[in-house]
């Protein structure tokens, strides 16, 4: 305005943002005015607004109007001027707005006057394109330095030398440091002390080849890391190098959990198809024992060869239990459980590992209430306490006893006390003791949730565990557990009685009826041992070849009692399962002998409403089993 004696002068500029083929169509926003348009600034001018400013836009060169024309024009949609120059400002073939002139002296613009404009609009486009390249450079900066602080993951940028130049404050935090503390320290001493692990990683990255990352054990920060390097290009030719570190400590227990299960889960259909093909031959081995036993004219050296096979039968399905009961996977049962029971069967599931390990237990086990909870839940927390007790005395130093005492009362509630004579529980791990993956032993030799899941297990059957100092050394959980409610009392039938057991059993002095037995199971031993039962006691038992044939058979015949092995199939389907469908009338005499544990066979019996007996059974449990389908079927049980 001053060299040129000018009366207004503004400056608009284009948005930003826009692709430059769309650049015209951009609106103009008035960033500077001056004099008579001053009152523009702040304005926003349309790209299709009639008046010159807009006009210029279009054009490369000045736009001239002056008081020669005769008659004013508009500048703007409702402004208009005698004479004004409009100059596009481009900057790399980019427009950023335009220069305008309003009233020049005697109302006319010279050569020189236009030949100034240009320079000075060439001049002003590229400065103001350059300040917005900086703002976007900056903006871009702001917005990469705060992503680099963002990431949970700590991030280095290391030199030749490997020592740390940037670092965000994940790293900083990882190395328990502030940023400015971090900067300049070894990055391979911070992170793992004088291993020399991540010296032939950077130096793969500084070649620009593409290492796979390390996972490696941090001994500083007790910690497992995964650390991946990659080069930064650079004109240069020793380059820097941007190391991403990743805490996966509690990834990798996460992953060995789950690795577990996966194995846990692989085991537990292996040994619920082994077992199915140890109880029939334990069925049979002691199904037949206990029939021997029985004759009369057996020698008394004979009938203790036989009842030391009838009780090591009897032993191995014990075993066979147990195992299917950690196999076991499936909804939650609750029911009646005996904690004394669970101890025992536990301890002889650990007896050979005790054993090997020279561990002796000790227990007092006297007669306690029963508790409501799931038997298999109960038994995995025993097991977790018993473990954790051998584990314990298992680092005794040599000279001190490896020892353990299990004890359970009833004072109001039910309690059991499993005590060790180990190095005991230090103080400062106390507080951690229940929490999930935490661990004092070495990475591989434990998991950390053996007690948080005990903690579970006990708080969900409303019971509560806690640590104990004994005054000679050692440690001791104690866990306290309401007991059951007392059982309703279920009337008896006439012709039924109660064994040591609390089962009903049919009362000897009835009078014995003659039955006819199917029976539908493909082992050998199994129908020869039934065969024999049944058919010394008068019944008839009939056999039937395949489940097929079963089914053929009780459609001509009539039958007191069907025995059946629960994983007889018939058309891809539970034998039982077509029975009933087929004869809904003969499901109260069905009897289902099972030594299967798989969840969907015990959904399935249980949607049946099926009686059965678990094999191995001794034949005192198949007898109460028919007595009691004999007696269903009469009416005399309801």
């Amino acid at each position: 305005m001053r060299f040129l004696e000018a009366k207004g002068a503004l400056v608009a500029l284009a948005a930003d943002g826009e692709a430059p083929a769309d650049a015209e169509r951009r609106p103009l926003t008035v960033a500077a005015a001056e004099g008579t348009l001053g009152h523009l600034r702040g304005e926003t001018i349309g790209a299709d607004d009639p008046g010159l400013i807009a006009r210029s836009l279009n054009g490369e060169r000045v736009e001239l109007v002056d008081r020669a024309a005769g008659e004013a024009t508009p500048l703007v949609a409702g402004l208009e001027v005698a004479s004004a120059a409009a100059v596009p400002l481009r900057a790399h073939g980019v427009l950023v707005g335009t220069l305008v002139i309003a009233e020049p002296r005697d109302g006319v613009f010279a050569p020189e006057d236009v030949r100034l404009l240009s320079t000075v609009a060439t001049h002003a486009a590229i400065v103001i394109a350059n300040a917005r390249f900086f703002e976007m450079v900056h903006h871009a900066k702001e917005q990469w330095e705060t992503a680099f602080d963002a990431l949970s993951e700590g991030i280095a940028v290391v030199d030749v030398q490997g020592s740390i130049r940037r670092a965000n404050r994940s790293l900083a935090a990882m190395l328990g440091s502030a940023i400015p503390s971090v900067i300049g320290r070894d990055l391979g001493t911070a992170l793992l002390g004088e291993s020399p692990a991540l010296v032939e990683l950077l130096a793969a990255a500084r070649r620009g080849d593409r290492a796979q990352p390390l996972v490696l054990r941090s001994a500083p920060l007790g910690r497992t890391l995964r650390v991946n390097a990659a080069r930064i290009p650079s004109p240069e030719q020793e380059a820097s190098v941007v190391v991403l570190v990743e805490d996966v400590t509690d990834q990798q227990h996460m992953e060995s959990q789950l690795i577990q299960s996966e194995k846990l889960a692989a085991v537990g259909q292996l040994v619920s198809g082994v077992a199915h093909e140890l109880n029939n031959p334990l069925t049979s081995i002691a199904g037949l024992s206990e029939f021997l036993l029985e004759q009369k004219e057996l020698g008394s050296k004979d009938r203790g060869h036989l009842r030391v096979i009838h009780e090591q039968a009897e032993r191995a399905g014990r075993i066979v239990r147990n195992l299917l009961t950690f196999a076991r996977k499936g909804p939650a049962e609750q029911g009646r459980v005996n904690l004394n029971d669970v101890i025992q069967r536990t301890l002889l599931l650990m007896a050979h590992d005790l054993k090997l390990k020279d561990i002796t237990v000790e227990k007092v086990l006297p007669t306690i209430p029963e508790i409501l909870g799931d038997r298999h839940a109960l038994q995995q927390a025993v097991l977790n306490l018993l473990n954790n007790a051998a584990q314990a005395v298992a680092e005794n130093t040599p000279g001190r006893r490896r020892l353990i005492c299990v004890n359970t009362w009833f004072d109001q509630r039910v309690r059991m006390r499993v005590s060790d004579s180990g190095p005991g529980i230090p103080d400062a791990v106390v507080p951690q003791l229940f929490t999930p993956f935490f661990t004092t032993k070495e990475p591989g030799q434990g998991t950390g949730l053996g007690l948080s899941i005990t903690y579970s297990i006990v708080e969900a059957h409303g019971g509560r565990i806690n640590l104990e100092r004994p005054p000679d050394g050692g440690a001791a959980f104690l866990v306290d557990l309401p007991p059951a409610p007392p059982a309703p009392l279920t009337p008896s039938p006439a012709s039924a009685v109660e064994d040591a057991a609390g089962r009903k059993a049919l009362d000897p002095s009835a009078p014995v009826v003659k039955r006819t037995i199917l029976l539908v199971d493909d082992d050998p031993a199994v129908r020869r041992m039934v065969k024999a039962l049944f058919g010394r006691e008068g019944h008839t038992v009939e056999v039937a070849r395949t489940p097929q044939h079963a089914l053929d058979l009780v459609r001509t015949r009539s039958y007191d009692l069907i025995l059946a092995d629960a994983r007889a199939t018939a058309r891809d389907h539970l034998f039982v399962e077509h029975l009933i469908a087929a004869h809904p009338g003969l499901k109260e005499r069905i009897l289902v002998a099972t030594g299967d544990v798989r969840a969907s066979t015990d959904e399935a019996l249980a949607h049946l409403g099926l009686r059965y007996v678990r094999k191995p059974f001794n034949l005192r449990d198949l007898r109460d089993e028919a007595a009691r389908v004999w007696a269903a079927a009469i009416g005399t049980i309801e």
